[in-house]
Formats: structure tokens, sequence, C-alpha cells
């Protein structure tokens, strides 16, 4: 038979929610227009095109 889930008391889903943090973003390094940059991998394309300022 199913139970209910309990309630979690207020302090308990503060401390819960207080012990998360985001992880860094993992940059890598590429050459573009002739300088180093380090960006995240997810802009690499969009850097190699033109469409994020670098500076």
């Amino acid at each position: 038979m199913a139970v209910p889930k309990r309630r979690l008391s207020r302090a308990n889903t503060h401390h819960r929610r207080s012990n998360w943090k985001a992880d860094n973003v993992a940059l890598q390094t590429e050459k573009i227009d002739g300088r180093e940059v380090q960006i995240p991998r997810r802009l690499m394309k969009a850097a190699k095109l033109g469409l994020v300022d670098l500076d």
C-alpha cells in the first residue's frame, strides 16, 4: 500500500538547500583571431563565428 511522504521541517529543508552548490563552468582554451581565449565550450562555435564579444 502506498504511504504518503512525510513533511520535512522548515529547518531541514533550508539546511538541505543551503548545501547545494553549482559547479563552476569548465573553460576551454582556444585560439580565435590569433589570440588564445578561455571560454565555456557551449560558446565556442559562437565565438568562432564572431557572434560573441570576447573583450
